[in-house]
Formats: structure tokens, C-alpha cells, sequence
């Protein structure tokens, strides 16, 4: 009979320790063969998240009692501001924090690497992704076994239906929606487009190869810019290595005006919604007003990339101390 595990002990034994310390190193080495600079940025911060489906964690500081502060959600708006004061490509490999958001792929805290490459296009930053990626597991043949499609592509192919054309009732009627899911739901078509995306299209991806979709809806993606040849639609693409997400990724906007705006459009989302609406990184738009050079950023959670490489199915398995 085997006795259930002390609570005090760690989740992750001490090979998957030495696996996390192995691809840390490969992420290290693969931006240091391609120049670019380590960097490090606040975790606590006076601003939080806009974003309807990301909720910041609020701390408490006694020194300054009547000032709320947040934890990083992630270290994006710090880094860009990095580049508006001239630094080229950069990488950080932190901790990032998220409330309501603890299960099988999520938890409150977990490790991101975020990285920017000055100049680089929509296809660069696809490959450059795929190859950090590939690195990353030590599996090359990922580098070039990818398939890649449009949302709108791979979305018609499962579901039927445009993504960019649908109305609400064929989203609602091909999720099979019933009076609680419509209750819960309600009128939000990017909130029915997740829903079919997760139930309809995710589950075909082939499990050993990386998945990308890319140029997502302009109404998803509120830091990416506007696909050159098509307004309806972002340079934002997504990385999965069969149903696991790893990478979300932009060709970032760079206009302050248009950030303003879509900062304000996602406040007002999160009234409707009930949500808390809180401080947004104004320091952010002054830095884009100074003005920031065209480029493109990807974050990757490092806890999913260390799943994989160890076979297991939850992310409390790879975290030395899960949140519980």
C-alpha cells in the first residue's frame, strides 16, 4: 500500500528539474547565436491588463497603502518600451502571474519566454518561432514537418463556415449550443469563435507536428497590427504542437492612436461583461508616440514546452510548487 505524497515535497522530481535547466540553457543559446539581448523588466506594476479574457493579480504594497499594484500578466508593455528607447532585438525568461486561471494546462504562476526581433515580417517570425520551438524539444524534424494555414482556411475546413463572415445564429447552431452556453456566452461572436475553434478545429491537429494558424480577426488580437493586404484580419499568428498552444505571436502595431483606441474598445468590453476595469499602460502609449521601430514579438509558455518534453499531462507535474 502506498502512502499518498507529503504535502510539503515538490511536484517536479529532479529529472524534470535538469530538463527545465536544459531547455533554459537551449532558449539562452539560441538567442545568443542570434544577437540577441537578455533582458529584465518589473514584475509589479501600477498598470493591468485590459484584455476581457486575461484577469491581473492585485498586490498589496503597505509603503504606498492608497496605490493599487499589479502583477505582470506579462513582461510585453515593459519590453516594447525598451525598444521605443533603441534597443534592437531582445528576450526575457520570466515569471508571470494570472488570476482565475489554475487546470490541466494553467496556472496563477508559470514561466514565459518572450522575445522581439526588429524588422522582421509575418513569415520571419513564423520560422524563427519554429525553429526556437524545435530547439527547444531538440526535435528538428518539427522545423519542417509544420503546416500552416489562415484561420479563415482552417476554420471553413472544420466548421463550414467563414469566420469573418458567419452571423451569430450558424456560430451558436454549429456549436450545438444549448440555453446556458448561449446564457453564458451571449452575443460575444469572438467568444463563440474560441468556443468552435477549441471544440471543432484544435482537436484534428496532428499530435507529432507543429500547427500554425495565423492572421486571426483584427477583433482578436488588440497589439497586432492590421494584415497589410487585408484590414479584417491581423498579423497574429499561433503555434501548437498537436492540441498543446505554445506560441502566440504578433507583427506588433506600432501606432499610438490605434492602441488608444483598442485599449478603450477593451475596457468598455469589460464593463459589459462585469469585469473590473483598471489603470492601462499609459507609459506604453508615450513610448509609441516617441515612436517604435516595425517589429515582431512571440511569447511562449516554457511550463508547456517542459510537458511535452517529459511526457506528462499537467502542468503541475513540471512546476516545483503548483498553486493549490
Amino acid at each position: 500500500m502506498t502512502s499518498e505524497k507529503p504535502h510539503w515535497r515538490p511536484n517536479a522530481d529532479i529529472e524534470i528539474a535538469k530538463q527545465r535547466a536544459q531547455i533554459l540553457a537551449r532558449a539562452r543559446n539560441y538567442f545568443a547565436k542570434t544577437n540577441s539581448l537578455e533582458v529584465d523588466t518589473p514584475a509589479l506594476s501600477t498598470n493591468a491588463t485590459s484584455d476581457p479574457h486575461i484577469e491581473s493579480i492585485e498586490a498589496v504594497l503597505q509603503l504606498r497603502k492608497k496605490q493599487n499594484f499589479y502583477l505582470h500578466t506579462s513582461p510585453e508593455f515593459c519590453m516594447k518600451r525598451l525598444l521605443c528607447a533603441g534597443y534592437l532585438d531582445i528576450h526575457q525568461i520570466c515569471k508571470v502571474f494570472r488570476d482565475g486561471e489554475s487546470g490541466r494546462y494553467h496556472q496563477p504562476e508559470f514561466t514565459m519566454l518572450e522575445w522581439y526581433r526588429i524588422s522582421f515580417d509575418l513569415q520571419r517570425i513564423i520560422q524563427d518561432t519554429k525553429a526556437l520551438i524545435s530547439t527547444l524539444l531538440d526535435d528538428h524534424k518539427l522545423l519542417d514537418s509544420a503546416s500552416h494555414y489562415s484561420y479563415q482556411d482552417v476554420f471553413r475546413l472544420h466548421t463550414g463556415l467563414d469566420p469573418l463572415d458567419a452571423n451569430l445564429s450558424e456560430l451558436q447552431e454549429c456549436a450545438g449550443a444549448d440555453a446556458s452556453l448561449r446564457s453564458a456566452l451571449e452575443d460575444n461572436r469572438d467568444d463563440w469563435l474560441d468556443l468552435l475553434l477549441d471544440q471543432k478545429v484544435i482537436p484534428s491537429f496532428e499530435a507529432d507536428r507543429l500547427t500554425i494558424i495565423s492572421h486571426y480577426p483584427i477583433s482578436q488580437a488588440a497589439l497586432a497590427r492590421a494584415c497589410p493586404k487585408d484590414s479584417n484580419v491581423a498579423d497574429r499568428f499561433e503555434v501548437f504542437l498537436g492540441t498543446h498552444e505554445l506560441a502566440n505571436g504578433f507583427v506588433e502595431l506600432t501606432e499610438a492612436a490605434t492602441q488608444r483606441k483598442r485599449f478603450q474598445a477593451e475596457q468598455i468590453m469589460r464593463k459589459k461583461q462585469a469585469k473590473a476595469t483598471r489603470p492601462v499602460d499609459m507609459n506604453l502609449i508615450a513610448a509609441l508616440e516617441s515612436g517604435m521601430p516595425q517589429c515582431a514579438g512571440v511569447a511562449v509558455g516554457i511550463d508547456r514546452i517542459l510537458m511535452i518534453a517529459c511526457g506528462v499531462d499537467s502542468i503541475e507535474d513540471v512546476q516545483s510548487f503548483a498553486f493549490n
